[in-house]
């Protein structure tokens, strides 16, 4: 194509692997693809570990050892981070600061207060971590995350089956370079 501010040449489209991710919908903690495959797992809480006794960090690893090894069907580990959001619990602070009259205790709130905007000027972030899987029978994917919940527990850890915020958040991190999908008017 030919235009008053230069040429326009067509190129061959070629469809990229990495980029064209075939979801159909997030519904109850799935991802729904194109093929019916579901996508789903669990979210595993943080445990600081280190700051235990080395017995039992040593019996926390040797438990997680025996999680993953029984894991019989492919699996992925993610890691990701999330923006950490402590808008309301500085709105809180404000208000104990305004209500309080004690110099030392408005000293200590504006502390926190100074902390709080700290964390929000640079972008701190949680790490959250998943076990994800994929399958199409619902029931074998509820087996799944009730066996996962359970391995875990008995690991020590945490599990609870991934919500859809946090399905959408996984794929915002890993597909928009951690930016919020947001869907709505275009204005020029």
């Amino acid at each position: 194509m030919y235009g008053r501010v230069g040429v326009l040449m067509k190129k061959k489209q070629t469809k990229s692997k990495y980029t064209d991710v075939p979801v159909k919908n997030i519904v109850n903690g799935t991802i729904l693809l194109d093929n019916n495959m579901r996508v789903t797992g669990v979210k595993i809480m943080p445990r600081n570990i280190f700051i235990l006794d080395q017995g039992t960090q040593n019996a926390i690893i040797t438990n997680l050892k025996t999680v993953y090894n029984v894991i019989d069907y492919e699996f992925w580990i993610i890691a990701a981070d999330r923006p950490v959001d402590i808008n309301v619990y500085l709105s809180e602070l404000q208000l104990l600061y305004n209500k309080v009259t004690d110099n030392s205790k408005r000293k200590l709130i504006m502390e926190d207060i100074n902390k709080a905007n700290m964390f929000l000027n640079n972008n701190v972030v949680d790490t959250e971590y998943y076990l994800l899987f994929k399958d199409k029978d619902q029931d074998v994917i509820a087996k799944k995350i009730r066996n996962l919940i359970n391995n875990f527990a008995s690991a020590g850890l945490t599990a609870f089956q991934t919500t859809n915020d946090d399905l959408r958040m996984i794929l915002d991190n890993f597909l928009n370079g951690g930016q919020t999908t947001t869907f709505g008017t275009v204005f020029a």
